[in-house]
């Protein structure tokens, strides 16, 4: 059976998600070196460590873990949109966690300094959305694809930072006939339902798409959960997982005209 979709996972897909975060961890702890004289790689680890633990101490861990929302995007998030309840419980708990979050890294490093973290706090979320990076092949690889099958973009996340995503990349969205935010839908990859979901917007059989992503967990996953030929971009060299096994891997997306002229 032909391939007539193409699913395309967004951050660190189509998105340099992991270098937009990278970039603004450096410039906000090379600002509080300046400012306090801490040593900007160990605030880094400082924060990305007390982030992570404090974002687990919540009662909405499981609901963000569900849907797909880790605690470096929470740390710029507004959780402005999206029905359930938990995503007002968010909404009014991301001011303290991010100033928080700061506060702890800080003061790991010996620095008691309330206001330096809530500026730290700001400066992050006003760096992060100053860098909406895209994979240089991203738009070639898509006009290619474009007109030939049908093309979806089915991503994990909350809703509103999701779509301030992609409003940062402008020329994006119009590629896709459909997208799927799992803040939305109610369940996130690996999930078979959002697949499914997904393969009935278009009406078609698990055998004529594609789902392409980077993380073996969720998108490769849901996607043979759902019966949905896999593609594993594995740009970094990541170890393979000896439980999860997609049907290609692939290290640039240009290889994804092989894939489908294969199948």
């Amino acid at each position: 059976m032909a391939i007539s979709a193409v699913f395309f996972d967004l951050d660190d897909t189509l998105l340099w998600d992991d270098r937009s975060v990278e970039e603004s961890f450096h410039a906000v702890c090379e600002a509080a070196q300046a400012s306090s004289g801490v040593d900007p790689q160990a605030l880094e680890k400082a924060v990305r460590e007390e982030a992570r633990t404090l974002y687990e101490s919540y009662d909405t861990f499981a609901f963000t873990k569900m849907i797909g929302i880790n605690p470096y995007e929470a740390l710029w998030a507004n959780f402005t949109a999206g029905e359930q309840p938990e995503f007002r419980k968010l909404e009014e708990l991301a001011p303290t966690y991010r100033e928080e979050s700061w506060r702890r890294g800080l003061e790991k490093l010996g620095v008691n300094n309330t206001e330096l973290a809530k500026q730290l706090a700001e400066k992050f979320g006003s760096e992060r959305r100053s860098r909406p990076l895209v994979y240089e092949e991203t738009f070639r690889v898509l006009d290619e694809l474009k007109g030939n099958v049908k093309l979806l973009l089915l991503t994990n996340g909350c809703p509103a930072l999701q779509q301030e995503k992609l409003t940062g990349v402008p020329e994006l969205s119009p590629y896709f006939d459909e997208i799927i935010i799992s803040g939305q839908f109610g369940k996130g990859k690996p999930d078979p339902s959002i697949f499914a979901h997904a393969l009935s917007l278009f009406n078609i059989a698990p055998q004529e798409a594609i789902m392409v992503g980077d993380k073996l967990t969720t998108d490769i996953k849901g996607g043979l959960s759902a019966g949905i030929t896999t593609v594993w971009i594995n740009r970094t060299e990541k170890q393979p997982d000896p439980e999860i096994h997609p049907d290609f891997e692939i290290k640039h997306l240009s290889e994804l005209h092989e894939v489908i002229a294969k199948l």
